[in-house]
């Protein structure tokens, strides 16, 4: 059985590795893929970025420990992840950003890809639970 996966600081918690190698090779390849679609993320306006980075950090938690630790304490990447992990904090740039970026995937998806009602309804009911859902996340530490 392999050691606990856990950070050197001991901030994040332990995470057994799987240990089947076929697995654990999809876990990290899925992670690696999640990074990347994060970091399209962050430079597209009409697609998310910290979903993709926490399920890669979740994939590395399961696959390497090395890349958990890389991800989790990442400069820039690794605060929000760090945030959401211990306190389930979204920071309220964040949530602007993703709201508007909701509103405006909306907007355009209303404006020229949609040929009735139907889809811009479903879209809408998605994303206003999923703004919801953000907005009523605390954006700082309450202690």
């Amino acid at each position: 059985m392999n050691p606990p996966a856990s950070s050197t600081t001991g901030d994040t918690p332990p995470h057994e590795v799987i240990s089947c190698s076929g697995v654990r090779h999809g876990l990290f390849a899925f992670g690696v893929v999640c990074v990347g679609l994060g970091i399209a993320g962050i430079m597209l306006p009409v697609m998310p970025g910290t979903v993709f980075f926490l399920a890669a950090l979740w994939a590395f938690s399961r696959s390497s420990p090395r890349f958990h630790r890389w991800l989790y304490h990442h400069p820039r990447l690794g605060a929000p992840l760090r945030q959401w992990h211990a306190h389930r904090v979204i920071p309220l740039r964040a949530k602007v950003m993703a709201v508007s970026t909701m509103a405006f995937s909306l907007l355009l998806v209303t404006l020229f890809v949609a040929e009735d009602w139907m889809l811009p309804s479903i879209l809408g009911a998605i994303l206003a639970a999923v703004s919801t859902y953000i907005v009523t996340r605390p954006h700082r530490i309450v202690v």
